[in-house]
């Protein structure tokens, strides 16, 4: 989601983080639930903002569910909310289709100068690295992260190809 062009119209349920790929700040996350299903999940976190009238279930009972998929809601990380709305409008502002674009063009870069075959994915994944190389690409101000022995590197929206020249300066011997 973010980067990727999905159609999730073909999905009875999707769930996803908007941390990192959707620029989303940490605690936001969608659930979405093809209408005719809804009935077939209980909603085991439903609080006061899972139900029908929002403001009268503040307190007391009984818990009246909303009818419509707002019934798997949980009380939002409302800090975490507030930077959704200008996340999503640039996502949609710049469209998935060129982000899709650019990602994979930034990752291609990245993997050309690393001697690797073109990809598909915006997460190039590098092993056979010196040993310092985590240390090398942080000095250089390259966020990395490593995974079963290798390193992974991700092209998102906000990667230039000044950045993805940076990582392969710090990754060269």
């Amino acid at each position: 989601m973010g980067w990727l062009p999905l159609d999730c119209g073909r999905f009875d349920y999707t769930a996803c983080g908007a941390y990192k790929w959707l620029l989303c700040p940490r605690g936001t996350a969608y659930f979405t639930i093809r209408p005719e299903r809804r009935d077939e999940l209980l909603p085991h976190a439903a609080g006061w903002y899972a139900g029908e009238e929002v403001a009268s279930l503040y307190y007391g009972a009984p818990l009246r569910l909303a009818a419509d998929a707002r019934r798997f809601d949980i009380s939002p990380a409302w800090l975490s909310w507030v930077g959704v709305a200008p996340a999503l409008e640039l996502l949609c502002d710049v469209g998935v289709d060129a982000i899709h674009a650019h990602d994979l063009r930034m990752a291609n870069r990245l993997r050309a100068g690393l001697g690797q075959p073109p990809g598909d994915s915006a997460i190039v994944s590098v092993a056979g690295l010196p040993a310092d190389a985590d240390e090398r690409l942080a000095a250089a101000g390259v966020m990395a992260s490593g995974r079963g022995g290798a390193l992974r590197l991700s092209c998102h929206l906000y990667t230039t190809e000044r950045d993805v020249d940076r990582a392969l300066a710090a990754l060269s011997l």
